[in-house]
């Protein structure tokens, strides 16, 4: 990603580390081949110098100013001699971003006469990188394909659902489907983990014996996302 840059935006006089040999391959390290020594990856912080246009190209999370190339992030150069392209790898993963489509693990934070509120608090794919969670909506048109008449027989505080993204505009959720809805819910009365009932679309307590409507995902209890 090549990105042209004002020069005042960076201040690069601190640190400029020796532009990287061009005899330096994908590798990021390897043999000389005159004095079979391994040269090591060249380290670099934001703003530092690492080429010049007249040598390379520049490559992914680098930007250009005045005929050089200096890193955008923190990491170690990489250098394509074929391509004569040069490159930074970051050492820090990009945090992942929620996109459409997207398949969310989070909390009910708040039930409304025609929404929830979620809070979401992973990504499915993503592992357990961090992320900035987002507050997120769950409108009684999307709880399932069939007409909901009380969103709170649906859902319940702290419930834990699974769902996935409609859009980012509003950052409303959908949990129509088997796999989408309640992954774990408390009992209301006694806080205990409740279970399925035998009944389609009910959970029960087994402490306490309470009964409860939900819109229950086909993994519910297993902790399988």
């Amino acid at each position: 990603m090549e990105i042209e840059v004002a020069e005042e935006e960076i201040n690069t006089t601190s640190r400029k580390p020796e532009t990287p040999n061009k005899d330096t391959t994908e590798n990021n390290s390897k043999k000389d081949g005159k004095t079979g020594i391994i040269e090591e990856p060249v380290f670099v912080l934001p703003g530092d110098l690492i080429g010049t246009n007249e040598e390379f190209a520049a490559g992914s999370e680098t930007f250009v100013r005045g005929g050089d190339i200096f890193s955008l992030v923190t990491g170690t150069v990489d250098t394509n001699v074929k391509r004569r392209a040069i490159s930074v790898i970051p050492t820090i993963d990009t945090p992942p971003v929620i996109k459409e489509g997207d398949i969310v693990v989070g909390e009910i934070v708040n039930v409304r006469d025609s929404m929830v509120l979620v809070r979401i608090g992973a990504i499915k794919g993503a592992g357990e990188r961090a992320f900035q969670a987002p507050g997120a909506a769950i409108h009684v048109s999307n709880v399932k394909d069939a007409y909901v008449k009380d969103i709170s027989n649906e859902f319940g505080m702290s419930d834990i659902v699974i769902a996935r993204v409609l859009n980012l505009d509003n950052m409303r959720l959908t949990t129509s489907g088997d796999k989408l809805g309640v992954m774990k819910a408390l009992c209301s009365v006694c806080h205990t983990p409740m279970v399925k009932d035998q009944s389609k679309g009910k959970l029960k307590c087994p402490s306490c014996g309470n009964i409860q409507r939900r819109k229950i995902a086909s993994g519910y209890g297993t902790g399988i996302v």
